[in-house]
C-alpha cells in the first residue's frame, strides 16, 4: 500500500453508548472504502471490529480496534470505541491517537447516557466531532425527534448540515444545507433527486442558520456576512471546519449503518471537515524535560505514542502507536523515554482488525502497530535518540470495585496469575494484588462485567479458571475499657518444668495507635531477662481479637507484676503467661470491632442527588458537603467501606451511568452494635 502524508490522513474515534451501532458503522465504513468486499453484521458475529471470541459471545465491544480505508485518495484511520461504561480506559486510548471523533446515536428521540459522556468529552477537550444518528430504517425510529433531543441539549451547536427527507415517518433522504442538492438512500448508495416542493423554504431557513454560525467562527467570515449578508459554499465550509475545531459546532446526519444508507455521505463530511492530524490540536509532553506543546510534523525526528497493547499467547504482543513527528521505519532502533531501554523495529503494521498488513514506514499523522516490542506497553513513548521527547500519560480511570479473585483448580495459581500479568500489558485499568490486611488476593478494576470478561479471557487465552468473590474487609478490634488480668503458666512433666507469672493492666491509647508495652515491675518480681518474652507473648497475641479474630489497635499493655522460679522459669513459659492474661483482660475491657471508613467524592446531574444522599444515609454514610461542578453535583460523604463494596454497580443502577465516584481510605470507626454482631456471626462462620 502507498504511504500517505498527514495531510491525506483522518484519525477517527467511533463513540458512543453501547448498542448504538459502532462496529456496524466502523464496518460500513470499510465496505464503502473496499478494503472489505462484503459487509458483516454483529449479529452474524463476522464483523472486522468484533473478532475476540468475548465480543463474539456477548455481542458487544469490549477492547479498542482498529482498521483503515480510503475515500477521495484519503487515508481514515478508524478506531472502534466499545461503549459499556466498564471499558472507559478503551475510550481513553482512543482519543490519545485521534484528531476528531464519530458520535454514532440511535434515532431512539432522545440523547442516551453514552451520547452525553461523548459530547461532553469532546466539548472539553475540543474535539472535532459530528453526530451520525443511526437506524433511521428502524421501526420505531425518530430522526427529528432525536436531532430535536441533541439541540435542546446543546443548543445552537448543533448544526444540521443535511435536511431529512421524510415519507411515511421515515427518514429516505436529503438535502444537503451547504449545496441544496437532494438525494434519496438507496441500497448501498444515493440518487440524487429534486428538491422537494414542500421542503425549499425549510432548507433555505437552516442555510441562513448555517451561514450564521459558519459567519460567527471566524473575525473574517463574520466581517464579510456583514458587509454582503451571505457566504460562499466554500466559505460555509470553512466556517463549519472553524466551528467543529473550537467547538462552537457540531454537525449532525442520519443513516443506517446495516443498510449502508448515508454512510457515503459521512465519509465525504469525514474528508471534508474534519481535521487532518497536522490540524489536530497541540499535544502536551516534555522535551530534555521542559513542557512543550507538540504538533504533527514529519521534518522532525521520529516520535510516537503507544496508544493500546493486544497481548496474544501465541502471536505475542501487538503494539498499537500513533506516529506524532518524523518517520518510523521497519529496521530502526528506537529510545523507549518511559522505560529507557533501546528497541529495534522489526516489522510495522497497518491493522484490519486482527489481521495485520505488512509496511515499511509509518509517516507522522498515521497509525499503525509494532510486535515483538519486549519492554513497551501502553502508554510509552518512542522516539529517536537524538530527539529526548517524552508524552504525557494516557489518563486512566481509577479502579472503583474490588472482588477477590483465585484459581478454580488448586495448583493453576500461577497460571492464573501469570495470565492476568499478561492482560495487565493490554488492560491498564485493573490491578491484581495482595491485600496486606486480610492476605487475599484482589483484583480491583471498572466493574463487574470487565472482571467477568477477564475471567473468561483467561479461560480462552491462557487455559486456566479464575473464581471471584467478595473481598473481606479488613477489620479491626480494640478495647474501650481499662481491665486487668494474671496470666499463670505452668507445666511440670517430671525434670525442668515451665513457670511464669505475669499481672498485666490493659487500656485503649497506644503511643503509635497500634500497640505500646510498658515496664513498671519493681522489686524484680519478673527478672529483667524475661520481660522481652512478655512484650513478644503480647505482640502475638493482638494478631487475634477475642471478639471475631481481627487484629486488636490501639492497645497499651503495662506489665507491674508477676512471679518467677529460679529453675522452672523459661522465656517460653512468659510467653504463654502474657497470651492468657491478654486473653482474660480484653474480655473484661469492652472490646469492639472497628471497621474501615472511607470517603467518597461522588459527580452525578442534579436530577439524581436525591436518589444518592438518602441511599448514603442507608449505607450508615454521613454526607460532608455539596457542590456544582461542570455542571454536575459534587458530592463528599463519608462511609464504611461494608456497605460499599458493590457501588460501582449500584450507583450506575441508581444514574443510568451517569454518575462516578472516586474513593480513598480515611480512618476506622467503632461499629454500631447493631451490625457488630453480623461481623461475628460471619467471621465465626469462615
Amino acid at each position: 500500500m502507498a504511504n500517505f502524508k498527514a495531510e491525506k490522513i483522518r484519525n477517527i474515534a467511533l463513540i458512543g453508548h453501547g448498542g448504538e451501532g459502532k462496529t456496524s458503522l466502523a464496518e460500513a465504513l470499510l465496505f464503502n472504502g473496499k478494503t472489505i468486499d462484503r459487509l458483516g453484521k454483529v449479529t452474524d458475529k463476522n464483523t472486522v471490529m468484533d473478532y475476540d471470541p468475548e465480543e463474539t459471545a456477548r455481542g458487544i465491544s469490549i477492547s479498542l480496534s482498529g482498521a483503515y480505508t480510503v475515500w477521495q485518495d484519503v487515508k481514515i484511520n478508524v478506531l472502534d470505541v466499545p461503549g459499556f461504561y466498564d471499558f472507559e480506559g478503551e475510550f481513553e486510548e482512543a482519543m490519545r491517537a485521534v484528531a476528531s471523533a464519530i458520535l454514532v446515536a440511535g434515532a431512539s428521540g432522545d440523547v442516551s447516557v453514552g451520547a452525553e459522556k461523548g459530547v461532553s468529552y469532546c466539548l472539553k477537550h475540543r474535539v472535532p466531532l459530528i453526530v451520525f444518528v443511526n437506524g433511521i430504517d428502524k421501526e420505531n425510529a425518530d430522526f427529528i425527534a432525536t436531532v430535536d433531543a441533541f439541540r435542546a441539549k446543546y443548543g445552537k451547536k448543533i448544526a444540521t448540515l443535511h435536511s431529512p427527507i421524510i415519507v411515511g415517518g421515515k427518514m429516505k433522504g436529503y438535502v444537503s444545507v451547504i449545496s441544496g442538492k437532494a438525494f434519496e438512500f438507496t441500497a448501498g448508495g444515493r440518487n440524487e433527486i429534486p428538491v422537494p416542493e414542500d421542503m425549499k423554504e425549510t432548507v433555505a431557513s437552516l442555510k441562513e442558520k448555517l451561514i450564521e454560525s459558519a459567519a460567527e467562527s471566524d473575525e473574517d467570515l463574520l466581517n464579510k456576512f456583514f458587509d454582503e449578508g451571505t457566504l460562499t459554499n466554500d466559505e460555509v465550509l470553512i466556517g463549519v471546519k472553524k466551528g467543529l475545531a473550537s467547538g462552537d459546532l457540531i454537525p449532525v446526519m442520519g443513516g443506517s449503518a446495516t443498510q449502508n444508507m448515508g454512510v457515503i455521505n459521512l465519509l465525504n463530511e469525514i474528508v471534508a471537515l474534519l481535521p487532518s492530524p497536522l490540524e489536530r490540536r497541540p499535544l502536551h509532553a516534555t522535551i530534555d524535560g521542559k513542557d512543550a506543546e507538540i504538533s504533527c510534523d514529519e521534518s522532525k525526528p521520529f516520535s510516537a505514542q503507544v496508544f493500546k497493547t493486544v497481548a496474544d499467547p501465541f502471536v505475542g504482543k501487538l503494539n498499537m502507536v500513533r506516529v506524532f513527528t518524523g518517520v518510523l521505519k521497519s529496521g530502526m532502533t528506537v529510545i523507549n523515554r518511559t522505560t529507557g531501554e533501546r528497541e529495534r523495529i522489526n516489522s510495522l503494521y497497518l491493522l484490519k482488525g486482527k489481521k495485520q498488513e505488512p509496511v515499511t514506514e509509518l509517516y507522522a499523522g498515521d497509525i499503525g502497530a509494532v510486535n515483538k516490542l519486549t519492554a513497551t506497553n501502553t502508554g510509552d513513548t518512542l522516539s529517536a535518540e537524538e530527539f529526548d521527547i517524552k508524552f504525557d500519560d494516557i489518563p486512566f480511570p481509577k479502579p472503583v470495585l474490588t472482588m477477590a479473585i483465585s484459581a478454580a483448580k488448586s495448583g493453576d495459581e500461577d497460571k492464573v496469575f501469570q495470565g492476568l500479568n499478561r492482560l495487565a500489558e493490554e488492560d491498564l485499568t485493573f490491578k491484581v494484588e495482595k491485600d496486606k490486611e486480610t492476605g487475599e488476593t484482589v483484583i480491583r478494576g471498572q466493574g463487574e462485567t470487565q472482571l467477568d470478561v477477564l475471567c473468561k479471557k483467561l479461560k480462552a487465552k491462557f487455559g486456566c479458571e479464575a473464581v471471584l468473590s467478595d473481598p473481606k474487609v479488613a477489620f479491626r478490634e480494640t478495647i474501650t475499657a481499662k481491665a486487668e488480668a494474671e496470666g499463670k503458666h505452668k507445666k511440670q512433666t517430671g525434670g525442668a518444668g515451665q513457670y511464669g507469672v505475669v499481672n498485666i493492666r490493659f487500656e485503649p491509647g497506644a503511643s503509635d495507635g497500634v500497640f505500646e508495652f510498658c515496664d513498671e515491675v519493681v522489686g524484680g518480681a519478673v527478672p529483667k531477662q524475661f520481660i522481652p518474652a512478655v512484650e513478644k507473648g503480647l505482640r502475638e497475641a493482638i494478631q487475634k481479637g477475642v471478639l471475631a479474630g481481627y487484629p486488636m489497635v490501639n492497645l497499651k499493655a503495662t506489665l507491674f507484676d508477676g512471679k518467677y522460679h529460679p529453675v522452672d522459669s523459661k522465656e517460653v513459659a512468659f510467653v504463654s503467661a502474657a497470651k492468657l492474661a491478654y486473653e482474660e483482660a480484653i474480655k473484661n475491657a469492652k472490646p469492639v470491632i472497628l471497621e474501615p471508613v472511607y470517603s467518597f467524592t461522588i459527580l452525578v446531574p442534579d436530577n439524581y442527588t436525591g436518589d444518592i444522599l438518602g441511599d448514603m444515609n442507608k449505607r450508615r454514610g454521613r454526607i460532608l458537603g455539596m457542590e456544582s461542578v461542570e455542571g454536575l453535583n459534587k458530592i463528599s460523604a463519608e462511609a464504611p467501606l461494608i456497605e460499599m463494596l458493590k457501588y460501582a454497580t449500584d450507583l450506575r443502577s441508581m444514574t443510568q451511568g451517569r454518575g462516578k465516584y472516586e474513593a480513598e481510605f480515611l480512618r476506622y470507626e467503632e461499629v454500631p452494635f447493631s451490625a457488630q454482631e453480623k461481623i461475628i456471626a460471619d467471621a465465626k462462620k469462615d
